[in-house]
């Protein structure tokens, strides 16, 4: 295809999927200010400018395509800068983001959205339920990072918007970047053709030795400690469970391809018990239970001077398998005799396919990428590992996917106090199984 016809195509992929967002007017001006019918740079607007913000938009500023990262938006100014000054020093001509377009607060991301053709959502993932919506209500693709939600509403809602994505042909890629990495693609479809039989137990696994802490700073509101500390805090990490192991558990997923029926594990704080940590457990230990009866153990830890595990290890009627992120995808018949082995070199970084992807897509004006809908039961999955080891009760899908216990504040500002807050000595009140309801 020639390009000048390839850049018409984009244009009307993005004008189409624009129009598509409901009233006529509106959508001619979501169009007008996200992209022009004479330039055909894809415009991208960055929504949570932390770590992973960063390096997603360093992900999506080093494709191939034709692609200007345009506005941003955090609810912290300090995070904003300096994200911005890195990517405008490495991507000088890709960045054209000037004050007017870097917006601050809770509602930034509504006016950032606004000006572009693709976002980046990356702020803790409480937020991601709404953002996801306001993104494809008017009318973007999007690039979301797990996990899309941390409860049953935020779940729900991301379902919902995603019919909506799959009707108007916007592409969603979710950051469960295994999916895009090669060992794991290449050992799945044999896994998928039979190669080791019908898939009847596994064990996936991250065991490690856990994540930063912000210390409290004087004059912080509780609202903005619980922001700046956000891992430690369900209404915006979800637990690590969640947070984290969600990429074990979104493999065990794809290995059955199914959702399990029922979850019931255990779980605490053993190591990480200070005021420090908010309310968070340290170690998580489930059974997922499938409809054909097969259960895949799933561990996640974070114990400082253990062993650390980050993998997945299944077994079939003919066979078993190995997996894990360091590139490796093993598969052995029942006599133990190696099947299939994927080479741990030369591979490409997953966390850059996704972006590569996505962005080859539109520019080519494609519709290839669903995967919100994949990517909210997965989280789903995690968010009821959490369920059962707060509650020491065996969980059942249905039940939990009708819950309607929302841990979102009632209110958005740096005054507005979260649902859980500490006690007179600064801590916070922490699970206890057998006595907390979770449904």
């Amino acid at each position: 295809m020639k390009n000048e016809e390839l850049r018409d195509k984009r244009r009307d992929f993005i004008k189409t999927s624009a129009l598509l967002a409901g009233g006529v007017f509106l959508n001619q001006f979501a169009f007008a200010a996200g992209h022009s019918g004479v330039d055909d740079t894809i415009k991208i607007a960055l929504i949570g400018c932390g770590d992973r913000g960063t390096g997603a938009a360093f992900q999506a500023l080093s494709t191939k395509a034709n692609v200007k990262l345009v506005a941003m938006a955090d609810a912290f100014e300090d995070r904003m800068e300096s994200s911005y000054k890195i990517l405008s020093d490495k991507f000088k001509t890709k960045v054209d983001v000037p004050k007017e377009r870097r917006f601050t607060g809770f509602d930034a991301y509504q006016k950032a959205i606004a000006l572009a053709d693709v976002v980046l959502l990356t702020t803790p993932p409480g937020f991601r339920p709404s953002h996801f919506e306001e993104a494809v209500k008017q009318g973007k693709h999007v690039f979301m990072e797990k996990p899309v939600a941390v409860d049953a509403p935020g779940i729900r809602k991301v379902l919902a918007t995603a019919e909506i994505a799959k009707q108007k042909k916007l592409n969603v890629v979710v950051g469960l970047q295994r999916r895009y990495q090669a060992n794991y693609r290449e050992t799945m479809k044999r896994i998928q053709d039979g190669a080791i039989g019908d898939i009847y137990s596994g064990q996936v696994y991250w065991n490690s030795g856990g994540v930063w802490v912000k210390k409290r700073q004087p004059q912080q509101t509780e609202m903005e400690y619980q922001m700046r500390n956000w891992y430690y805090f369900n209404w915006l990490c979800g637990d690590h469970i969640v947070e984290q192991h969600v990429h074990n558990i979104d493999i065990a997923n794809w290995v059955k391809n199914a959702y399990p029926v029922s979850v019931q594990g255990t779980g605490s704080r053993a190591w990480r018990t200070g005021k420090d940590y908010g309310e968070i457990y340290d170690n998580h230990a489930v059974e997922l239970t499938y409809a054909d009866g097969s259960v895949i153990y799933s561990q996640c830890r974070h114990f400082e001077g253990t062993e650390n595990r980050v993998d997945e290890t299944f077994q079939g009627t003919k066979g078993r398998t190995y997996l894990s992120a360091g590139n490796q995808g093993i598969l052995w018949d029942h006599k133990g005799k190696e099947i299939f082995s994927h080479p741990t070199k030369g591979n490409a970084n997953p966390y850059q396919t996704e972006h590569d992807e996505l962005f080859d897509a539109i520019s080519k004006g494609e519709y290839k990428f669903s995967d919100a809908e994949r990517g909210a039961k997965s989280c789903l999955t995690a968010i009821i590992g959490r369920y059962a080891t707060y509650s020491g009760q065996t969980i059942k899908w249905d039940e939990a996917l009708k819950a309607n216990n929302s841990l979102f504040p009632d209110q958005l500002s740096w005054s507005a106090k979260p649902k859980v807050l500490p006690d007179e000595n600064g801590l916070y009140p922490i699970a206890m199984p057998g006595k907390t309801k979770v449904l």
